[in-house]
């Protein structure tokens, strides 16, 4: 059993604004690896990487040796203003992706790269509507909240005109209401079909993330993501990419997209970029790129392009692929998936398994035959979990049902794995009794 400590985040919170709900009873100290710890010592596992970003680990080592040595070199600059760290970065980034995603801009954190992103498709196709799934999450900023259909959206008045929404191809709980554990696109047909009939004829972009995290943990197949490029392209809908949570490895891949033979009109990336520090990015085409100039596009914010981030993604690439972390995702990710499929036949409440790499899904119902969600049993697993150990992300939705995210480390151990599943096991057992 670990002690939490309440007292001190009831404390914290007579100065702290609650931005995420109730904030969790662990004051964290340190981080390493794959583990988190408090002023005593008491070290949690973290299966979320943080916020979903620290793809690497806590703290790895070469973002430590950058920390160090910043002071040598230029922090912030005026945005106009150049520097070899995202120079580099940028000829990185594009080298690594399709000839057509040659042209990147490098900010800091996901919204911001969305925002770019539906801004350039706006501006060159004239357009103003945009199309996201249901459950999505593309961030926190009014545009790309807008196009944002999870549990952020009540109370805070107006989206931007032109938000238009189809159903994310939930095999689980099939919107359509047909499909048994198997997507045959009729949701997909049936959603443009609604927001064609919807529209007023000023189609700008889709975007979409390749495996909906916020949404439970869905995953776009390439049939279905073939055919959604399909019906974008008649009816000259740009098509964006956001791969927050699933570039750099995390699905087995450097980019998610490469598992899906479709290539987007525009990029965005950010968490796992950073691998824990504020960094993001958003690529699009060269044609695109010039007509938006032409046309003079404006993006200046305060820290777009800085050095010192600049080269935390310099070193994410290198981490990546000098530790062979794609196939460690790969690898791990199986063998992580195996040990669920385990607990769900061992656990009633244990609905469904899903996800690919290390981002993957667990699914709590109340019974298998109904699949009714149950929130507070979900609520009472992470807490449990937490006081055994382990760090949980639960995301509940009344039309989603109750999902742990699971996302660890890519360098993760399988030990740590196993003790990560056993602990889960055990929360799951005393909640249950």
């Amino acid at each position: 059993m670990h002690n939490l400590n309440p007292e001190e985040v009831n404390e914290a919170q007579k100065s702290l604004i609650r931005y995420c709900g109730e904030f969790v009873p662990f004051i964290a100290e340190k981080a390493s690896g794959s583990y988190i710890y408090d002023k005593k010592g008491t070290a949690i596992l973290d299966f979320t990487s943080g916020q979903m970003c620290s793809v690497f680990g806590h703290n790895h080592p070469k973002f430590v040796e950058i920390l160090a040595k910043a002071g040598d070199s230029a922090i912030h600059l005026l945005s106009s203003i150049l520097s070899p760290p995202v120079i580099d970065l940028a000829k990185k980034i594009t080298s690594e992706l399709p000839e057509s995603l040659s042209k990147c801009i490098l900010l800091n954190t996901g919204s911001e790269s969305n925002e770019v992103a539906i801004r350039m498709a706006k501006l060159v196709t004239g357009g103003f509507e945009i199309i996201g799934f249901s459950g999505s999450w593309h961030g926190m900023t009014a545009g790309a909240q807008s196009y944002t259909y999870s549990k952020t959206r009540k109370g805070y008045g107006p989206t931007m005109p032109g938000s238009l929404m189809i159903p994310a191809p939930y095999e689980y709980r099939c919107p359509i209401k047909h499909c048994k554990g198997s997507c045959d696109n009729t949701c997909l047909e049936v959603g443009m079909k609604m927001v064609d009939q919807q529209s007023v004829g000023a189609y700008a972009a889709f975007i979409a993330e390749p495996l909906l995290s916020a949404a439970g943990m869905i995953e776009l197949k390439p049939t279905y993501v073939k055919r959604l490029k399909e019906l974008c392209d008649e009816r000259g809908l740009l098509l964006i990419f956001d791969e927050a949570q699933t570039a750099l490895g995390r699905l087995g891949t450097t980019f998610a997209f490469e598992r899906l033979d479709v290539v987007p009109d525009f990029l965005t990336l950010s968490k796992t970029l950073g691998g824990g520090l504020p960094l993001a990015a958003m690529i699009t085409t060269s044609e695109i790129e010039e007509e938006c100039h032409k046309r003079g596009f404006v993006y200046m914010t305060s820290h777009v392009s800085d050095p010192f981030c600049a080269s935390f993604g310099l070193a994410a690439f290198e981490i990546l692929y000098e530790q062979e972390l794609a196939n460690s995702a790969t690898e791990k990710g199986r063998y992580l998936k195996d040990k669920l499929i385990q607990l769900q036949e061992k656990h009633e409440c244990i609905g469904d398994v899903r996800g690919s790499g290390l981002l993957l899904g667990v699914e709590i119902v109340k019974d298998r035959e109904t699949k009714v969600a149950d929130d507070n049993l979900g609520q009472r697993i992470c807490n449990r979990c937490l006081e055994l150990g382990l760090n949980m992300n639960i995301v509940r939705m009344k039309e989603y049902g109750s999902v742990f995210r699971i996302a660890p480390p890519l360098t993760i151990s399988k030990n740590e794995i196993d003790l990560g599943v056993t602990m889960l096991d055990e929360a799951i057992r005393d909640c249950m009794n």
